[in-house]
């Protein structure tokens, strides 16, 4: 049976006890303590399937810790981010915007160019809230990604809770390192060190120039780059190749609607074992926040400090 991305989570889980500065624009090379691998033909790689229709159409309900839980209809919710969602996309952050102007609730925010995202200044009085989220067939899990950058796709568990000040003071001096780092690569994303450890090898790779491949066209606009075109670029450079495999469903999560990275070079989902990924700062490593189960061809990334593909069974 092919690896199914949601048995991915489970395995995860059983499998967590057993594993423990920027450079110029330059082309994306093996690191020190890297094999260099083979220059591979680009036109060995392959995108199966096509994008479904993705919109968010089911009546929902959102929990906001202390105040209760809020319906709402997606059909009426707009984006704050009309540079990455195309229309009729949003995130979940704009779920609470939608609430706001609804007159559920009382928010207050602002957007802030250095971390590029919006900031939640407060909520009904109350300061220091992030969310958590998760799609059709998954859990409750830590995420760091931006809360304005996160897809809202129908079946999704959503609430927003209180944290603390330090732990969001961590969190954004994250986003202002990536923010940081894209401007001193004159908006370029670099990514200083791309990480594949598959079943039968592994490569360390520096400095690597994300480009847009426009992979998800219905729900971003243009030239927004995600964390599978990390994946893209490198294939366009023969540094690798792969197999991208649409899913409209995965085992017990009867709503994807996402590609999955298939197969890395010679080694390619199987049985209980694939690829799996996070990105993001050293900080907040695995469990810690990098790793959640966004998808990867709907992860926007800005310019994380590491990205890194992992083959894992249970």
């Amino acid at each position: 049976m092919i690896l199914k991305g949601f048995t991915i989570m489970a395995l995860l889980l059983i499998s967590i006890a057993f594993i423990a500065g920027c450079g110029d624009a330059t082309p994306a090379v093996p690191a020190e303590d890297s094999a260099s691998p083979a220059v591979i033909d680009p036109s060995a790689s392959q995108i199966i399937g096509q994008v479904s229709d993705t919109e968010a159409k089911e009546a929902a309900t959102v929990s906001i810790d202390g105040l209760g839980n809020f319906s709402f209809i997606p059909e009426e919710v707009e984006t704050t981010r009309p540079d990455i969602f195309k229309p009729g996309y949003f995130s979940l952050f704009d779920v609470l915007v939608h609430l706001s102007d609804k007159g559920d609730i009382d928010l207050n925010y602002n957007f802030d160019e250095s971390l590029n995202t919006h900031v939640i200044k407060n909520l009904n009085g109350h300061d220091y809230w992030w969310y958590s989220a998760y799609y059709d067939g998954g859990w409750s899990e830590r995420s760091v990604f931006r809360m304005d950058h996160y897809p809202y796709k129908d079946k999704t568990t959503l609430s927003f809770v209180k944290v603390t000040e330090n732990y969001l003071n961590q969190v954004y001096q994250t986003y202002a390192d990536e923010v940081k780092r894209r401007n001193e690569n004159d908006g370029k994303i670099i990514i200083p060190n791309v990480i594949i450890k598959g079943k039968t090898e592994n490569f360390h790779f520096q400095n690597v120039e994300v480009t847009a491949h426009n992979l998800r066209a219905e729900m971003f606009q243009p030239d927004v780059i995600t964390a599978i075109d990390t994946i893209l670029s490198l294939g366009e450079a023969g540094l690798l190749s792969y197999d991208l495999q649409w899913y409209e469903s995965i085992g017990t999560a009867g709503l994807v609607k996402s590609y999955w990275v298939e197969r890395i070079n010679q080694d390619k989902s199987e049985g209980r074992c694939g690829f799996v990924y996070e990105a993001g700062d050293e900080l907040f490593r695995f469990f810690k926040g990098n790793h959640n189960h966004i998808p990867s061809d709907i992860r926007v990334i800005n310019s994380p400090a590491y990205l890194e593909y992992f083959w894992i069974c249970i």
